[in-house]
């Protein structure tokens, strides 16, 4: 009995998802994360879902062990050499601030000092002709001095090695034979793109990280062994693929976003299943909240990527993310106001309900306090939070010196929660041009479906859709990636002076490296593109190419893609071809979500119990369902909670839900115009006044 395995762990809790391949069953599990040991929160899902290893095929995991090592300053003692003149290039980096309008603004400190950066003599031209031979002995004496400052792991960056990775192939091999055992990342395994202080910054960032995850990954395929596992080991990275456990330890820099990123994959696969051309994905967890935008199928990627101010060129799903998770601590800042992160308390002690030590009160200790969480059947019964601790601690830390209740205390907390997590979703719509009201709101993590509701009214979104088991669905979206890996190379050429021949030949080794890294079997999909513009200019337009058989139609698309992008094309201006752009897609068998009985008689069962409505902004009876219990066809009004494993579903006063073939809740927020917003709705129901104040209604 095949069982394929995805592994999410999150800075709160981690989530397991396996897959009879034989049946199409799907069993989930959650536990804390253990931050000191992280393979024992596996192990713990593991048994509770009551899996063999030994049956596995493959296990697919997504890590923030990279990112959080980078965030945290804890990485490796890293070390830089380059090109002789270019030891500055991280402290000049570029003269834009990503924080305009910030003027206490400061630039991260390098995470190379410019002491263990070291120059050799050597020197390309923009062609890639040899205009300064590599100084062997000076690379040489370059590794000893980082030898000398314990220096864990090299970054080897020079100057055009994009166009002839050949100086810094035979550097990497000095160094690592001068420093045995320290990590070597020499820029052309990296990143082939142009940018001198990008391209620097991302093969840094490799290297710095490139020790702790190749030892994470490394105990981490070990112990899983040590329990029978014999299959591949696959890892999710930022683009929405997977790729081997090999190439994950050697470029780990691809894995910054490996888990939410599969989130988003996750909802990628749900929306056409569900035919949903326009969603927004909404992944609420322990630490963060992170949103994307799915539009027909497809998620988006780009490569202008920053973590915590440092540039990261390599392709990325374009995702936003915020502290604002379930374990994110609320305090008063020095002007006397209320606060929210970015600090979590994490799994380790963890929110003051779950009773390990913590003291900071957190936004799931404010859900608790308003009864939006039942102590009693947190996740599942198994784990009963301390409902008396987490009141204490908003009583004292935030209801005592702002002079409020506990309820207006915690409610405080929930507000803001929603408001800093509403801001983001605008960021990437009404900042970016689109409107909300045309999409729909895919909530998911353990407080995605706890706030979606009061964000989508924030928004005036109309829509908000539930998966199945949404605390655990991006380890579940883990199961939908494919074999995966992107690549681009500056190439700087005139598009008149190539052919579809030379672009060929390209391709096709680009594509060579990248099945050298990818486990696939059979035949790859591969996705072609070029980034061009007019020359002069300094950015490009990125045209996706069909077939290298419209390669020589490849200007007149470009003109109109320019056209349509700014207003005007320049048909008598030379094109540069600056960047080729392929992705090479092994793909996999992806779960499928059932299709449901229908429910033909009677109502499912429900509890009533006091719960603070953000809407009405008071304590009003609530209908409490058990998740388990709605079957497609049911029809529910608000205000009720939907209680299942892992997290609770609010729906407010006069908006409705209705459960779909796959057992999506889907729920249409009615009273989205009694609040003042702006979303879509034709109608506002008569059950809420102008008030917003609910009325008793009969069973649905």
């Amino acid at each position: 009995m095949a069982v394929r395995i995805g592994v999410d762990i999150g800075g709160t809790f981690t989530d397991l998802v396996a897959l009879n391949e034989a049946t199409g069953t799907v069993v989930t599990a959650k536990a804390l994360s253990t931050p000191r040991e992280l393979l024992e929160g596996v192990l713990r899902c593991v048994d509770q879902a009551g899996v063999h290893l030994a049956d596995c095929p493959f296990v697919i995991h997504g890590t923030t062990i990279g990112i959080n090592a980078l965030l945290e300053r804890k990485g490796a003692r890293t070390g830089l050499i380059t090109t002789q003149g270019f030891r500055d290039v991280l402290e000049i980096g570029r003269g834009n601030f990503l924080k305009m309008y910030d003027v206490l603004y400061r630039r991260p400190t390098p995470l190379v000092p410019r002491g263990r950066c070291r120059e050799v003599p050597e020197r390309l031209t923009a062609t890639g002709d040899v205009l300064v031979p590599l100084d062997e002995a000076a690379v040489r004496t370059a590794a000893q001095h980082l030898l000398a400052d314990g220096v864990e792991s090299v970054a080897i960056v020079f100057l055009f090695s994009y166009r002839d990775p050949a100086h810094e192939q035979r550097a990497a091999e000095i160094v690592t034979a001068e420093l045995p055992g320290a990590s070597v990342s020499p820029s052309h395994r990296i990143s082939q793109e142009w940018r001198e202080y990008e391209r620097t910054s991302t093969t840094v960032v490799n290297a710095y990280i490139q020790p702790i995850m190749d030892r994470y990954l490394g105990a981490f395929g070990q112990g899983l062994a040590g329990r029978g596992f014999r299959g591949q080991l696959l890892v999710t990275e930022s683009n929405g693929g997977a790729f081997s456990l090999a190439a994950a330890r050697s470029k780990p820099v691809h894995t910054m976003e490996s888990g939410p990123a599969a989130g988003v994959t996750g909802c990628t696969s749900l929306a056409r299943a569900l035919g949903a051309d326009r969603l927004i994905s909404f992944d609420m967890g322990g630490t963060t909240a992170k949103c994307a935008i799915v539009e027909h199928g497809l998620l988006q990627t780009t490569d202008e990527y920053h973590v915590d101010g440092h540039p990261v060129r390599i392709p990325v799903i374009d995702i936003k993310e915020v502290s604002a998770g379930g374990g994110t601590i609320a305090w008063i800042d020095a002007g006397g106001a209320l606060a929210l992160g970015p600090h979590s308390a994490g799994a380790d002690p963890g929110p003051v309900c779950y009773a390990r030590g913590g003291d900071e009160p957190t936004v799931t200790d404010a859900n608790l306090v308003l009864g939006r969480i039942d102590a009693g059947r947190f996740l599942g019964g198994t784990m009963p939070l301390d409902l008396a601790g987490a009141a204490g601690a908003i009583d004292e830390k935030v209801g005592v010196p702002l002079g409020l209740t506990r309820a207006d205390a915690a409610a405080g907390v929930v507000r803001l929660a929603d408001v800093k997590m509403a801001l983001a979703v605008r960021s990437i719509t009404t900042e970016r041009g689109l409107d909300p009201r045309d999409y729909a709101l895919l909530a998911y993590g353990g407080g995605g479906p706890l706030h979606a509701v009061a964000i989508a009214r924030e928004l005036g979104i109309p829509r908000v859709v539930v998966p199945p088991s949404p605390s655990t669905f991006s380890a579940w979206g883990m199961l939908a990636t494919d074999l995966r890996h992107d690549l681009v190379r500056t190439v700087l050429e005139p598009l008149e002076g190539t052919d579809a021949v030379w672009a060929e030949a390209r391709y096709g080794e680009m594509q060579r490296e990248i099945e050298s890294i990818l486990p696939g079997a059979g035949a790859p999909v591969v996705h072609r593109a070029a980034d061009l513009r007019y020359l002069g200019q300094e950015h490009t337009v990125t045209i996706a190419l069909a077939g290298l058989a419209d390669w020589p139609a490849l200007r007149t698309q470009f003109d109109a893609a320019h056209q349509r992008a700014y207003g005007y094309a320049a048909p008598d201006i030379e094109v540069q071809l600056l960047n080729l752009r392929l992705s090479v897609v092994f793909p996999l068998d992806h779960p499928r979500l059932p299709t449901l009985a229908r429910r033909t008689t009677g109502t499912p069962p429900f509890a009533t119990c006091k719960i603070y409505s953000t809407l009405a902004g008071d304590a009003i009876e609530y209908r409490v369902f058990q998740r388990e219990s709605l079957l497609p066809g049911d029809q529910l009004q608000g205000p009720a909670a939907i209680e299942e494993s892992g997290t609770t579903t609010i729906i407010d006063a006069a908006d409705t839900l209705s459960i779909e073939d796959h057992g999506c809740l889907m729920i249409h927020l009615n009273a989205v115009e009694a609040m003042g917003g702006v979303g879509r709705s034709e109608h506002r129901s008569p059950d809420v006044d102008q008030n917003c104040s609910p009325r008793p209604r009969s069973t649905t």
